[in-house]
């Protein structure tokens, strides 16, 4: 029997949990959580572990757990764990872990530190940027030039505090300055201020468009093996309106690709993982071994082009492609620790699928307004009607009761044939789940429509005509700029 204890309590983790339960190898499940996920909480009662409730994001904590419950390995979840070194710590003891160490996790908690590295190392899909440690520098620099950008936090902050400014008209310079000002401060203020484990502060990167998309891959730091494409919708609002959220919903399938991605966007999106997990081995002296996903965007300067990495799998995406993956979870994990994934072939149902979130009203900007609240979810019509209900933001309290924790509820998940099909199935499990005293709760039901999936095609299409022109004519990778008095100058990125 194997042994595995769990690290986090979203819907991400209950589908990780689930799949490492479906394992041949008759795993015992052991979970350590700040708020008691119901799904999670189950799966570990019915294969004989247990539960530690407290702070997940502390390795002191994990390691101890970890310790008491005599598991074979630990798999992390989340990423601020990793962030913090629990994989360092636990691997001082001798304890396997699926997860990062802080080193390479660096790859995402920074996102200068992504940045440099790309273009260090010359990886395609790079975008031009400048990192500040001050918010005087950052807004300097926003007063000195007049450009589109995308304005963040230099660190991940839950997926927090992104802004993308388009500054196109001249009669609106100032207008637009003045808002990125605005925003520069706030990022120093409100989204920094609890995170001092990094210098930068702000990062200002060149403004793309594009269609989304995020490649999620096991590694063992010698192998990348890629999971099957997914898109996340961010918006929390139909047809992608709305302050940006942890993930309203998402897709995928059938196969590897999405309706909007070609093969050999694919393929050129999974070399650039690849040659990051390398880049950060060559940086860092350790390898990458875990999970490393590109949230990706197809634009008109690279074609596949990196927006960001997780060093964990995404949510909702991991709820997208868990659920009907073949391979025996136990099976893979054991490989990545073993540095032997070149011997793993990961198979995948062959179907469409879709995920939607239902989330309280005040997520995601007022939370403490969506805390507290006692979630009623009908799971067995939900299985009738063809899906299933992963637990996200969830705590369930000693009397049965679920009480929502101020985040996403539940993820839906559905498959069929087509990804509208798939949309469908879910879409009529949405009534069946509801806050017990009346506060609203709110979801996407555009999300794997026809409409939504005929735009992001639309979209695809154009972006991959100026992309293939601009590959003919040489300019991949390179950025025309007018210069006063100098005229056009091609600057190579």
């Amino acid at each position: 029997m194997v042994k595995v204890l769990l690290v986090g309590e979203a819907a991400r983790e209950h589908a990780i949990a689930e799949a490492i339960c479906r394992s041949n190898y008759d795993p015992k499940l052991y979970a350590v959580m700040r708020l008691r996920n119901p799904g999670i909480d189950s799966l570990c009662k019915v294969t004989g572990g247990e539960v530690a409730l407290g702070n997940s994001q502390d390795p002191k904590f994990v390691v101890e757990t970890a310790k008491k419950f005599h598991v074979d390995f630990v798999f992390v979840g989340p990423e601020e764990p990793l962030f913090r070194g629990t994989a360092d710590e636990l691997e001082k003891e001798g304890i396997p872990c699926i997860g990062a160490k802080r080193g390479p996790a660096e790859l995402e908690m920074s996102k200068a530190f992504m940045r440099r590295l790309m273009w260090k190392y010359r990886i395609p899909g790079r975008l031009r940027f400048k990192a500040f440690k001050n918010v005087e520098d950052a807004i300097a620099y926003i007063h000195e030039y007049a450009e589109s950008v995308a304005l963040k936090p230099a660190r991940q902050a839950g997926g927090k505090g992104v802004k993308v400014i388009a500054d196109l008209q001249a009669y609106l310079t100032s207008e637009k300055t003045h808002v990125k000002r605005e925003h520069a401060k706030a990022i120093h203020e409100k989204y920094m201020k609890d995170y001092r484990d990094i210098d930068d502060r702000i990062l200002i990167e060149e403004r793309v468009e594009g269609p989304e998309y995020t490649l999620q891959a096991f590694t063992d730091g010698r192998t990348v093996k890629p999971l099957p494409l997914v898109q996340d919708n961010k918006n929390a609002f139909e047809m992608d309106i709305g302050p940006e959220t942890g993930g309203m919903g998402s897709i995928a399938g059938k196969g590897m690709f999405l309706p909007f991605i070609t093969e050999e966007e694919y393929r050129k999106s999974v070399e650039i993982v690849k040659n990051c997990v390398r880049a950060v081995e060559k940086e860092t002296g350790e390898k990458y071994k875990g999970i490393v996903s590109g949230q990706m965007m197809c634009t008109a300067s690279w074609g596949p082009t990196i927006i960001e990495f997780y060093s964990r799998l995404g949510d909702p995406e991991a709820v997208n492609v868990l659920p009907i993956l073949k391979t025996d979870m136990i099976e893979i994990c054991e490989a990545i620790i073993d540095e032997k994934l070149n011997k793993i072939k990961l198979k995948f149902e062959n179907v469409a699928t879709v995920v939607k979130c239902v989330a309280p009203k005040g997520y995601p900007e007022e939370r403490n307004l969506a805390k507290g609240h006692p979630l009623h979810v009908d799971v067995d019509m939900v299985k009738k009607l063809g899906c299933k209900v992963y637990f996200a933001s969830t705590d369930l309290q000693p009397d049965g009761k679920i009480i929502s924790g101020g985040s996403r509820l539940v993820e839906i998940f559905g498959k069929g044939k087509t990804i509208p099909e798939a949309s469908r199935k879910v879409e009529a499990c949405i009534p069946y789940v509801w806050l017990e005293d009346g506060w609203g709760v709110f979801h996407r039901s555009d999300i794997g429509s026809e409409q939504l999936l005929e735009k992001r095609i639309e979209q695809a299409n154009l972006i991959r005509a100026v992309y293939k022109y601009r590959a003919r004519k040489g300019l991949i990778g390179k950025t025309i700029e007018w210069i006063p008095k100098k005229g056009k100058i091609i600057i190579e990125t």
